[in-house]
This record gives structure tokens, sequence and C-alpha cells, in this order.
């Protein structure tokens, strides 16, 4: 009998859109009605369940046949299972913003506990990313497939190309704190004026906080902003040293954007 992985399933945000729709199929026994009242497209709707099937192991929703409507859609016992387990989970999270709201001016804006609370997601998340970046949500542009998501990073600018369906799923707004994901052999490391930087993907401007040679290439820890570093790779033998300005390079569909509490 195969463990389900509720852990996993759950392991990310209970504030994307993904239980939301699970929840509704339940409540409706329908799929496209969970959509529907989950504001997202059909299409975005199977994405979630095939999404939280997957890291759940198991088969969270299952077709019915027949009836008057002429069938639908309905939870499996697991399905049922992992709502319970989230209900459990969002139950406990609003008692810590509760908590954490109480401390009323000592713990700052409403805005400023929504970036602190996605820091701390970002210290819980299990990923081989080594880049994880606390950032905020400036717009969202794109008519197509494709959304671009334009990201302030501490005193920097970011930008992910995602799907349409991964930013309804996601609910992404102005002004929402995400975190900003991107693996390290995503991010190319140059020193300032050695190259032009392209008129598109994502130029960061820092310098070199730690650098560890290599055969493949040089690691390089770089200061982004105070309490802010990203790890990218230059040359071998790039000869870069500490303090020594650079720039990183990164293409905005290398970068993950990920909710936080």
């Amino acid at each position: 009998m195969v463990q389900p992985r509720y852990s996993d399933a759950l392991g990310h945000s209970l504030s994307d859109k993904r239980i939301d729709i699970l929840r509704g199929i339940g409540r409706t026994g329908s799929i496209s009605q969970a959509a529907r009242d989950a504001a997202v497209s059909y299409k975005a709707a199977w994405q979630a369940i095939d999404t939280l099937s997957n890291l759940a192991g198991v088969a969270l929703v299952e077709r019915a046949v027949g009836g008057a409507g002429g069938g639908g859609a309905r939870l499996t016992a697991q399905g049922s299972e992992l709502l319970a387990l989230a209900d459990e989970l969002e139950a406990a999270r609003r008692q810590v913003h509760a908590r954490r709201a109480g401390a009323g001016s000592a713990a700052g804006s409403a805005a400023a506990l929504g970036h602190a609370l996605a820091g701390l997601f970002g210290l819980a998340l299990r990923t081989s990313m080594r880049n994880q970046l606390p950032a905020r949500v400036l717009s969202l542009e794109g008519s197509g497939h494709i959304v671009r998501v334009a990201l302030a990073v501490g005193e920097g600018r970011m930008a992910a190309r995602i799907t349409r369906e991964s930013a309804q799923l996601l609910g992404l707004a102005p002004d929402m704190p995400v975190i900003a994901l991107c693996k390290a052999t995503a991010v190319r490391v140059i020193r300032d004026g050695a190259g032009a930087p392209a008129s598109q993907g994502n130029w960061l401007a820092g310098s070199v906080s730690r650098v560890a040679r290599g055969d493949s290439g040089d690691e390089v820890s770089m200061s982004l902003a105070p309490g802010l570093q990203l790890v990218g790779f230059a040359e071998g033998a790039s000869g870069l040293r500490t303090r020594q300005r650079v720039t990183a390079a990164v293409d905005e569909s290398a970068v993950v954007v990920a909710l936080g509490a």
C-alpha cells in the first residue's frame, strides 16, 4: 500500500489556491465549478490537482461517472484526509498571525509582517536552490500564456517568467511578499565593465563577499544589499577578489516565485 506524502503536498504554502481548488471539488463535485470559485481557469485547476497528487504520491481526485449531471469529480479518501490536515494547519497559521498582529506597534505594519513571515517560510523551504531571496511583487505583465512578474529584491529589481496558470494559482498581485528562488548554476557573475548588460534578463549589481576557486568555474558569493546574498559562478581563474564590484546575470525563466505563510 502506498503511504501518502501529505507533508510534501502541504510543504509549501496554504496561501496559494491549490488547496482551495481541492476544497471546491469536495464541496461542489465539479472541477469546473471549483475553478470558477477560485477565479482560475479550468486548465489551472487541473494543474493544481496534478501537482498536489504528484506531491502526495496518491490520487486525490477521481472522476464520478453518471448521475443527473452526467458525472463530475469527487475527492478520494486521501483527498479528504489531506483537506482535514490543511484545515488544521490553517487554524494554526491564523493563531500565529493573531499573536504577531497583537504586538501592534512593536511588530510594525501589516506589510512588514507579511515580509517577515515570507522570510520565515524561506528558512523552512527544502530545495536544492541555494538562492532564496525575500521579494515583493511590483507588477504582472503579459497577455498570452506567459506572465512576467516584476519583483523588488532589496534595493534591486528582478523578474520571473511563469505560466499564467501558475500566477493564477499563487494569486499573485502587486505588493505581495514572495520568495524569489534560482539555482546558483543559473547565475553568471561577471566583473563590472567586462560585458554590457543586455536589454532583457536580470542584471543585479553587487560586490564579492567570497570566492571559491574551481576547475569548472569560480563559485562567487556576492552581496546585493546588507544581509542579502546571491551565489553564482564566474569563469575559471576569474581573478575576482573580495569587495570587487560585479554583476550577476540571471535569465528570467530561471527564477521561481514561491509564496510565504
